[in-house]
């Protein structure tokens, strides 16, 4: 008796496998590429040299994409004789540089001191404690990983670079901006 129950269940357990096995087959071959989330961009090297001129000679960052729903943000950023910027580590981003015209400084690795939390898993301090300092230059590619200290000086320099922030989750889409007070007013 035993060894029918025995049997029964293998011939079970076999038709289980075999009926989960033909419903993979089956979804799998229903599979389709995903679809672009939203349009792709190109921007011109003329577009490029266009946003440097705007940037400059204000400390500025522009975004170049709405990062809305993406897993990172794309923006040019342009300093000149920055000093004083606190240290950062973000929990949940790793960052990429490159280096478009002229130079800073980076402190990158060691530890923050003091952290404080400014916003959910983005830490910030006035400084960092064994750090290693490395000058940057036109050019220079920059790969800083989630949870590693960094800070940027560009005292008595002028820089500008691309900043592309990847992000753990994607970005959830700003609040809209309250429309203006469009009533008029008597005098």
């Amino acid at each position: 008796m035993s060894r029918a129950i025995r049997l029964a269940g293998a011939l079970l357990l076999i038709t289980i496998v075999a009926n989960g096995l033909r419903a993979q087959t089956t979804n799998n071959s229903a599979r389709e590429p995903s679809k672009a989330t939203r349009p792709f961009v190109v921007l011109s090297g003329q577009s490029l040299d266009d946003l440097k001129q705007k940037l400059q000679p204000d400390n500025k960052v522009e975004e170049l994409i709405d990062s809305n729903g993406m897993q990172l943000r794309v923006a040019v950023q342009h300093e000149k004789n920055k000093s004083g910027a606190p240290a950062e580590l973000h929990d949940a981003s790793d960052d990429v540089y490159y280096v478009l015209e002229g130079s800073a400084t980076l402190t990158l690795g060691g530890k923050l001191d003091a952290p404080r939390e400014a916003e959910f898993g983005e830490w910030r301090s006035a400084r960092i404690i064994d750090g290693k300092s490395v000058d940057i230059n036109k050019g220079d590619l920059i790969i800083v990983p989630r949870g590693t200290p960094h800070q940027r000086s560009t005292a008595g320099k002028d820089f500008t670079m691309i900043l592309i922030k990847i992000y753990a989750e994607p970005l959830k889409p700003k609040p809209a901006k309250p429309a203006a007070d469009t009533k008029e007013r008597k005098p």
